[in-house]
C-alpha cells in the first residue's frame, strides 16, 4: 500500500537552475530553494531557513531552467523522494528531496506562471 506524499512548499532560487539531459535525452532540472520560516520561543522571535534540492523532469525541467534564475520566488508542488548511495570508502550516505511536478513562477507577471508535467511524478531516477 502506498502511503500519501504531498508537498506544497514556496521559496526563492539560491542558484541558477541546472539544466541537462541523461542518457536517454530526459531532461533534468536541479535547483535549491531556500524557504524562511519564523517561531517564538517564549517571546523572543526565532527566524530559520531551509534549504531543500528540487528535482524537475521532462518538459518541466525544460521550462524550469528557461524561465527560473537565481533569487526568484516559486511554489512547488511534488513529493519527497530519499536518495542512498555508499561513496568511495563504503559509507552509506542519504539525502531528501523534493521531485516536483508542478512550479508556479511567482515573479512572471507577463507569462504562463504555472508549469505542469505529465509524467515527471513517475520518474524515480536517481540524481
Amino acid at each position: 500500500m502506498n502511503n500519501f506524499n504531498l508537498v506544497v512548499m514556496e521559496g526563492r532560487l539560491v542558484n541558477d537552475p541546472d539544466l541537462r539531459y541523461i542518457q536517454n535525452g530526459t531532461a533534468l532540472c536541479s535547483f535549491s530553494i531556500a524557504n524562511n520560516y519564523s517561531y517564538f520561543r517564549g517571546e523572543e522571535l526565532q527566524k530559520e531557513v531551509n534549504f531543500i534540492e528540487v528535482t524537475a523532469w521532462s518538459k518541466l525541467a525544460e521550462k524550469c531552467g528557461e524561465f527560473l534564475k537565481k533569487g526568484k520566488r516559486v511554489l512547488i508542488n511534488g513529493k519527497l523522494k530519499q536518495n542512498r548511495w555508499q561513496d568511495d570508502k563504503g559509507a552509506t550516505h542519504s539525502k531528501i528531496g523534493l521531485v516536483c511536478n508542478l512550479v508556479r513562477f511567482l515573479d512572471y507577471p507577463d507569462t504562463e506562471d504555472t508549469t505542469k508535467t505529465d509524467d515527471s511524478s513517475d520518474n524515480d531516477t536517481p540524481v
